[in-house]
């Protein structure tokens, strides 16, 4: 996932609050130990972005014996389920299946040890630090319920693994694939996040905007290299670029309505290669979050607008104007929890597991490209993507006393309690579709 979370200073709570049995909960209980050996190998088997070759065949092959039409390599490596019980909406339940270039760290008896190479040619180890192993299994947990309670809903479930979250581009990969019309088109879309700032077993939801846009813009900064000794006789693309990223601050202080919610970070700049030596170019990464097209756009617009007013201010010839590429096959848009969807759903969960473990929380600045299932029909299409609490209660609470730092998501540290991670989410999703899908 495109994030780093943040602690903040919200959720000061313990989860106390008891929980009404029900058949659903004491299923998925007695399911948990088969659940956790399948998030074990998980964990210990990640696969990067669009490598996910392993992971969907052992999951399909989990989906065709629960007795799903199963269709596998659907935008490269995603998985399609589908399951027709009758009349009714369609619902669709995503999980993410990519790992990240992460060497783990957390010590654990199945903590990865595999190693892979990039589309970009890189190697290094693989983990799954954004905890989608807890979505997989959850989406198994799921499935197996909701077919063991088949005489209890009527419509189609169709549940899919989706490849390459973590570069953006799983989602749009499969709908180009025809995932909408090859397959069944959902009425609703829903998806769950493991979450590194509230407690495990926490839930936690956004209505309205809930995750960003995010934009990766590389701007090439033109000059004219030489001495460092005669500064005289060269166009300093450095100290061009140093200007840039100051006027840049400007676009969210001066530029966006101070109750809207933008980020303009410059988080590379490359340039040079000697004390001595101005050089004639340098590069800048920028990472660009916003919620609302309107708002994407005043950023985008404004950072062309900048660094060529800048470079004019620096005398350079119109030749030398800074190019800005905005990778839009990178870009991941905003994610929209719906209503009446959100509004439903949260109700659900209040009601089953209790208020205080059902919690609203503000929308964040990280990217899920879980946003295209929306965006590929507003008009048709509804849908919620939820939080589930993955801090160990005692690591939460040391860190509310500030005696303890926790790890973010895509930490080489992040150890979710899985368990409770995995029963919650299984929980949640399977009530959630019963929910949407009454007989």
């Amino acid at each position: 996932m495109k994030m780093k979370w943040l602690l903040g200073a919200a959720l000061a709570l313990t989860i106390t609050a008891p929980v009404r049995a029900d058949a659903l909960r004491e299923a998925i209980a007695k399911d948990m130990p088969s659940l956790m050996e399948i998030y074990r190998d998980l964990h210990a088997n990640p696969e990067l972005s669009f490598q996910e070759f392993r992971t969907a065949e052992k999951l399909a092959a989990e989906a065709r014996r629960l007795g799903f039409d199963v269709t596998e390599k659907v935008g490269q490596t995603g998985v399609v389920a589908v399951l027709k019980n009758g009349p009714g909406p369609v619902v669709m339940i995503r999980a993410d299946m990519d790992g990240l270039p992460v060497e783990e760290q957390t010590g654990l008896p199945y903590a990865s040890k595999k190693r892979g190479v990039s589309k970009s040619g890189t190697e290094s180890g693989i983990m799954h630090a954004c905890g989608h192993d807890t979505h997989m299994t959850a989406w198994v947990g799921t499935a197996r319920q909701l077919v063991a309670n088949r005489s209890k809903w009527s419509g189609t479930l169709v549940m899919i693994l989706q490849p390459a979250e973590e570069i953006g581009a799983g989602a749009k990969a499969m709908l180009d694939d025809g995932l909408y019309t090859r397959f069944p088109k959902p009425d609703y879309v829903i998806g769950f996040h493991d979450a590194a700032q509230f407690p495990a077993g926490t839930i936690g939801y956004s209505s309205g905007w809930a995750l960003a846009n995010v934009d990766s813009v590389d701007i090439k900064v033109k000059g004219v290299g030489g001495h460092g000794a005669y500064p005289q006789t060269t166009k300093d693309p450095v100290v061009l670029a140093a200007r840039i990223v100051s006027s840049l601050q400007t676009l969210v202080s001066r530029e966006v309505d101070p109750q809207d919610a933008a980020v303009v970070t410059v988080g590379a700049i490359h340039g040079g290669a000697k004390h001595n030596i101005i050089s004639d170019e340098v590069t800048m990464l920028l990472t660009v979050r916003s919620y609302s097209d309107e708002t994407r756009k005043l950023l985008l617009d404004g950072i062309r607008r900048i660094a060529k007013g800048e470079a004019i201010a620096a005398g350079m010839p119109e030749e030398k104007m800074p190019q800005v590429f905005v990778n839009e096959a990178e870009f991941t848009p905003a994610t929209y929890n719906t209503e009446p969807l959100t509004g439903r759903i949260v109700g659900s969960f209040t009601k089953r597991f209790g208020k205080d473990r059902v919690i609203e929380t503000k929308p964040v600045m990280g990217g899920e490209d879980f946003s295209q299932f929306y965006r590929a029909d507003k008009a048709n299409v509804q849908s919620l993507i939820f939080w589930v609490g993955g801090v160990p209660q005692a690591d939460y609470d040391a860190a509310m006393r500030g005696g303890k730092s926790l790890p973010s998501l895509h930490s080489p540290f992040w150890a979710p309690e899985a368990d409770k991670v995995i029963a919650t989410a299984s929980e949640a999703m399977a009530a959630a579709a019963l929910d949407l899908m009454p007989k």
